[in-house]
């Protein structure tokens, strides 16, 4: 089964893959890292480059692939690629899709500097003008998440008990 989370960037869709795909005894797969490798450039080299609309389409690329070689995986999406295209109806088609929800306040204070300075959108905003960007951009992207098969808020648990969360959903 291929299992998709989505979520907010910072929210711990890679971490807590990594752990569920070990927990599961399967693959992990990040999509940012499958970007960046089919197309031989870090995802801000991408976006200033060549644009959102040309990484998006890259993105849903990648979905493609990983759908088509692997039947069993835990995949990490991006923050923004649920919210392009029809991206979040066809990972529902394809896998299970689990949304992790945290808050702003929390992914900026598990956010370290290089967290921070890898994400384009994040850099030279003091960390008032993270919360309000962090903030708005979550709003306008809840509608897109809330399509998730499952949620999993993640604000009240540790990193252990999110992934047994998970577990026993997929059981």
């Amino acid at each position: 089964m291929l299992i998709f989370l989505v979520g907010y960037a910072g929210s711990g869709k890679s971490s807590m893959g990594k752990r569920l795909a070990r927990c599961l005894g399967v693959k992990f797969i990040d999509t940012d890292a499958e970007v960046e490798r089919y197309v031989g450039a870090s995802i801000a080299d991408i976006f200033l480059y060549e644009g959102e609309e040309y990484f998006r389409r890259s993105e849903r690329e990648s979905l493609e692939r990983i759908a088509a070689e692997w039947s069993d995986a835990v995949v990490s999406t991006g923050g923004g690629l649920p919210t392009w295209s029809d991206n979040m109806e066809w990972l529902n088609e394809h896998g299970t899709t689990i949304f992790l929800r945290r808050s702003a306040e929390q992914i900026l204070s598990r956010m370290s500097e290089f967290g921070r300075h890898k994400r384009p959108m994040f850099r030279g905003k003091s960390d008032e003008e993270l919360l309000r960007f962090m903030n708005a951009q979550m709003a306008e992207r809840e509608s897109f998440y809330a399509k998730a098969r499952f949620e999993v808020e993640c604000t009240t648990l540790s990193d252990s008990a999110v992934v047994e969360r998970i577990v026993e959903y997929i059981k």
